[in-house]
């Protein structure tokens, strides 16, 4: 391991070096800030005198699918600023209105296929860190925070207004963003910003700056002049409070309900543009939309997403180690690439029954100064049954080196599921190239990680390293490596197994014909192979897309084939009195996946996987439906079916989702969702109306319905029955 990782630190460094004198902003293109003492009234329509004085920008060309092409319709922008906030108007011409996609009216819905714009602001125009802002013809925001630079955490949700306006040529839009809202360096006249937009039927993306068909902190133009902005004193204070009633039900005991009123306080403070303080008192996240059930035939635990707002504030600068990233499609699962996490902000204040535990209080730091990022982080979770109260600490730190890298080092302390003393410290430097001589990308990252916990000595360390080129055309790939010893237990961070070395390379090709029925046509292969440190064989998994088609309006089709190996050391429970045996293992699975395009009214997508499953035979059977017939309305249902039949015994894993949302207004709407798997044998309800009349100003009615099936006769008997009313008022000073 010692050799691997000098070995690939040399490689790193010298593939670095190159780029160490390149200069930040990735395009000669620019365009200066004009300044207005005037706030435009934002209804969506560019009829206002201070728009004529504004910067204009467009200078636009294809993004997606013919990079650098002509775009197919006429687009500007147009750019002011005033001393509150950054405004940017949008002129989006189109040849035949009545086709414009426009049928999301529910904020935090996906807009996936929807006509749409974004804007990409690096307020420190340092190229590794940046804001996303989009808006669709019906006024439907949607915001992110970049994570290592090229993906983005859109779970983050700011306060800003947009408006737009659908007329016989095409549509408009106006935005505010508040100065409030950003992190900027004041001393700093030049941000990093980039504009694009999205024509839902024909898949199309145009953009003003991109790079390797891709928009992102690291290759964009620039806004210069900027001067004078102001964040009055920087104070967001987030009043509110929870009123809630729960009934629990028992077939022995009397019924156990429980009524509760408690108050709540958030703060966001900014002493000065590029620091912010966040403090939590009786923090409540009953309005947190509930995860999507997932059926899991694999020893190992599923990996869900952080979802609750206080955490979500700036978590881009915990990230660590390029750990992680978007989710992989396959065999390949997603807590096998988040494995090794420091930090992983979803084991506090979650029990392992996925119960909520109380946090009295939190305080959150973040910062960005002279070339250096700094997270703060201090939670006091309260007692839950026999887990004593404790005090959780995480501290994070980097520093920008190279033109686009940055090394860091990161520790924290305290154990939220245990009450044993736990810490960990770790150090990482992550590798970024987005102007190679080739046109490419090269992204890479080396990581150290060491633990101390009460009753544990030794083998208590993971290190890893990856490398990439992830290039949109043409051969593309990715390689990386991660040794997590036996004892290595970060308390505060994820871990799907230890006592192993794993290894993962994925690549591929795709070719993006001129003049053809198909977008894109590619083919890719995936290699998993895990063995424990004791020299043993774990498993190993090789997955190859033989054939992959996409349409230029999104359709898709694949074709691939999954070939398994796998040494059991101890028995398996695969399913309730199914219990694979010891030994060796190979299995070979073929399978299918397609669906409509993502703009369609009926949006159909579906996969079939059959062959052989350890030593018998298994079947995966899924699909979904998602009809959208106006923007006011959307429905969908999801259905999954693991029928497998073994030596051991015959199961069926089977799950039931469906959704029905009402959107009454782009500010009011009622969302319910509904889950049932025969693994748990229950059924939940889960209903939210919301009312949110501008940004940072919510009213929720919360309905948690639960239902348990104990014998399997689909006789569900009621588990327990939860409503919440919940306020929340944000000011700002």
């Amino acid at each position: 391991m010692r050799h691997v990782v000098i070995s690939t630190v040399i490689s790193l460094v010298l593939v670095a070096g190159p780029s160490a004198g390149q200069v930040l902003g990735s395009s000669d293109k620019r365009i200066t800030g004009i300044r207005t003492d005037e706030r435009p009234e934002l209804d969506g329509r560019l009829d206002e005198l201070l728009w004529q004085r504004a910067t204009v920008v467009d200078e636009l060309h294809e993004v997606s699918p013919n990079e650098f092409d002509s775009p197919s319709e006429e687009t500007r922008f147009y750019v002011i600023y005033g001393r509150d906030a950054l405004y940017i108007g949008a002129e989006f011409n189109d040849s035949e209105p009545d086709q414009i996609v426009a049928r999301v009216m529910r904020q935090g819905d996906s807009s996936e296929g929807e006509d749409g714009l974004k804007i990409i602001l690096d307020t420190f125009n340092n190229g590794r860190s940046g804001y996303v802002f989009q808006l669709t013809p019906n006024g439907i925001r949607g915001d992110g925070l970049f994570r290592n630079v090229t993906d983005i955490n859109w779970d983050w949700d700011a306060i800003w207004e947009g408006a737009t306006h659908i007329h016989d040529k095409g549509w408009t839009a106006e935005i505010a963003i508040p100065f409030k809202t950003l992190s900027f360096n004041p001393q700093n006249d030049t941000w990093g910003i980039n504009f694009s937009r999205t024509i839902g039927r024909r898949k199309e993306e145009i953009g003003w700056v991109s790079y390797n068909r891709s928009q992102n902190p690291a290759n964009s133009g620039q806004l210069v002049g900027l001067s004078g902005m102001g964040q009055g004193l920087g104070l967001d204070v987030v009043v509110g409070g929870k009123a809630s009633r729960l009934v629990e039900f028992n077939t022995t005991d009397p019924d156990l309900s429980a009524n509760e009123f408690e108050p709540t306080l958030d703060l966001f403070y900014k002493p000065n543009p590029s620091l912010t303080a966040a403090l939590t008192v009786n923090t409540d996240f009953s309005g947190t939309t509930v995860d999507s059930r997932r059926l899991n035939l694999t020893r190992f635990s599923v990996f869900f997403p952080e979802q609750r707002k206080f955490f979500l504030q700036d978590n881009d600068i915990f990230e660590f180690g390029r750990i992680g990233g978007p989710r992989e499609s396959g065999a390949v699962s997603q807590a096998f690439k988040e494995s090794g996490r420091p930090f992983f902000s979803r084991r506090v204040g979650l029990a392992a029954d996925g119960r909520m535990i109380d946090i009295d209080g939190g305080l959150k730091v973040t910062g960005r100064i002279g070339g250096w990022e700094y997270g703060l982080l201090n939670i006091a979770q309260s007692e839950y049954e026999n887990l004593d109260s404790s005090n959780l600490f995480v501290g994070r730190v980097s520093k920008n080196v190279f033109a686009e890298s940055s090394l860091g080092a990161i520790f924290t302390s305290g154990d939220p599921t245990g009450n044993e003393d736990n810490s960990l410290i770790g150090m990482d430097f992550r590798y970024l190239n987005t102007r190679l001589a080739s046109g490419k990308t090269l992204v890479g990252s080396l990581w150290y990680q060491q633990t101390r916990t009460d009753g544990l000595d030794g083998d208590d360390a993971a290190a890893g390293f990856s490398l990439s080129a992830p290039n949109t055309e043409g051969w593309w790939g990715e390689v990386n490596y991660r040794r997590i010893e036996d004892n290595f237990n970060p308390a505060l961070g994820f871990v799907s197994q230890s006592g192993v070395g794993s290894w993962f390379a994925k690549g591929g090709f795709r070719w993006r014909p001129q003049s053809s029925k198909f977008r894109v046509i590619s083919s890719e292969a995936k290699i998993q192979r895990v063995d424990r440190l004791d020299g043993q064989f774990d498993r190993q998994i090789i997955s190859v897309d033989f054939l992959s088609l996409e349409n230029h309006s999104g359709d898709d089709v694949k074709l691939f084939g999954t070939f398994y190996r796998e040494d059991l050391s101890e028995p398996f429970e695969i399913a309730d009195g199914v219990i694979i045996p010891p030994g060796s293992y190979a299995w070979n699975r073929y399978c299918m996946r397609g669906g409509t395009g993502q703009h369609r009214v009926l949006r159909v997508s579906g996969y079939l996987c059959n062959g052989s499953f350890y030593d018998g035979n298994g079947r995966t059977t899924g699909l979904n439906f998602i009809w959208r017939p106006n923007k006011h309305l959307k429905m969908a249902t999801g259905y999954t079916l693991n029928k497998m039949e073994l030596p051991y015994g015959n199961f069926r894993n089977t799950l039931y989702s469906l959704r029905a949302d009402i959107a009454f207004t782009a500010t009011w709407y009622w969302e319910n969702f509904a889950q049932y798997d025969n693994v748990s044998d229950s059924l939940a309800i889960n209903s939210i109306m919301r009312w949110i009349p501008v940004a940072g100003r919510e009213f929720l009615l919360v309905f948690n319905r639960d239902f348990v099936d104990p014998d399997e006769s689909r006789s569900f008997v009621s588990r327990s029955t939860q409503l919440t009313a919940k306020l929340g008022y944000t000011l700002r000073f």
